[in-house]
């Protein structure tokens, strides 16, 4: 059986065989040779490794593509390649750098933004595709305002993706299908950032609602907002995150008097807390203690003091008197259920002072209670 033959690389590397081995006028010898000694770079001894490294060196300043292209497929995961060699075969054409932008561990954060500053789409798209980009990094890409290259950004659960960051998405992008639907398909998306890009794909529907004629923009505007409340509210399980939620709420000028009343008919105790102390401008502990006084006034005073609608305080007065008495019954839809009874008992406080409503549904009830005159505060 005829013997095979050994790698060049494989003992007999010499300094005159690096002579030998460029100087064959052949390019595909020279790429195979480039992918040989490439991919037997890590087990080499420190002379060897040292000759191998002179010839990556030439080689990255080889004329043919294919033998750079050739060097850096090979070297896209080694982690003893130079840094000046993974450097230069990063800032080549894309066929040789996007390899070694994708996967090369040799690169430095500083290498990357400068690369992502300086280059165009495709090595932006690699460097956002890495299995981990650090925030500063994740930064840098945002600030190419490209949306391919933030798409695959926000796409990458290995990418740190600061609040902040994930803001200026969402300003920029967030009305765009293919980013926001990354955005949305994340795993983890904080509250803030989940309820400023309803708000944004709102105001692009609201846009093409206002384009038909068969509705009126105060209608387009009403059907969005209720919508969006909704799905405001089911954004925050936590404590944590209701508090923050109502904090970017209320910075935003979003905290209106009919998301606070929507939560407290839906049994959200917390959000209703949160958003009064917040209105109020007191500690949320102190709020609760006026909320649930026992005498009454202390309710009265935190509404004053948050500057409510005054029609809205009997509804709101009966919400947290009948919240004591209800709980979700466990079964499906209960939320819903939780609400039409809450609904049912608000409507038998305006009752008593002769204002009557045509039916219970939730929307229609804040739409009502908006037109009703600041003469409802008094029990």
């Amino acid at each position: 059986m005829p013997t095979r033959k050994k790698p060049v690389v494989e003992e007999t590397l010499r300094e005159e065989d690096v002579a030998r081995l460029l100087s064959n006028p052949t390019a595909d010898v020279r790429a195979e040779i480039a992918e040989k000694i490439a991919s037997q770079h890590a087990g080499l001894s420190a002379e060897q490794r040292r000759m191998a490294e002179d010839i990556f060196r030439l080689m990255v300043k080889d004329a043919e593509v294919r033998v750079r292209e050739a060097l850096a497929r090979q070297l896209k995961e080694n982690p003893l390649v130079p840094h000046d060699v993974a450097l230069d075969l990063a800032r080549d054409v894309d066929a040789v750098s996007l390899p070694m932008l994708q996967f090369s561990e040799v690169l430095t954060d500083e290498d990357l933004v400068e690369i992502v500053k300086s280059q165009g789409t495709g090595k932006q798209v690699a460097v956002a595709s890495r299995a981990h980009v650090s925030a500063d990094l994740a930064e840098a890409l945002v600030e190419t305002h490209n949306e391919a290259v933030v798409a695959t950004l926000v796409s990458n659960e290995g990418a740190e993706l600061t609040e902040t960051t994930l803001q200026k998405v969402v300003e920029e992008f967030g009305a765009s299908e293919t980013v926001g639907g990354k955005l949305v398909a994340r795993r983890s998306l904080p509250v803030t950032v989940a309820e400023r890009l309803m708000t944004r794909v709102s105001e692009n529907l609201r846009e093409a609602l206002m384009q038909r004629p068969d509705v009126s923009p105060e209608t387009a505007t009403s059907l969005l907002l209720q919508a969006r409340e909704l799905a405001v509210l089911g954004l925050a399980d936590a404590d944590s995150d209701v508090l923050k939620l109502v904090d970017h709420l209320y910075r935003n000028g979003r905290l209106t008097p009919s998301i606070i009343l929507r939560a407290v008919c839906m049994g959200d105790m917390v959000f209703f807390e949160a958003s009064l102390a917040k209105l109020a401008r007191i500690k949320l502990e102190n709020a609760r203690t006026l909320i649930h006084d026992a005498g009454r006034r202390g309710f009265e005073a935190l509404f004053e003091k948050a500057g409510l609608p005054k029609a809205f305080f009997r509804a709101m007065r009966a919400a947290v008197d009948v919240s004591y008495q209800m709980e979700y019954d466990g079964g499906p839809n209960d939320r819903e259920r939780f609400s039409r009874r809450m609904i049912e008992r608000i409507l038998t406080q305006y009752g008593d002072l002769g204002v009557e409503f045509e039916n219970d549904d939730l929307e229609y009830l804040l739409a009502k209670m908006n037109q009703l005159p600041a003469t409802m505060l008094g029990e």
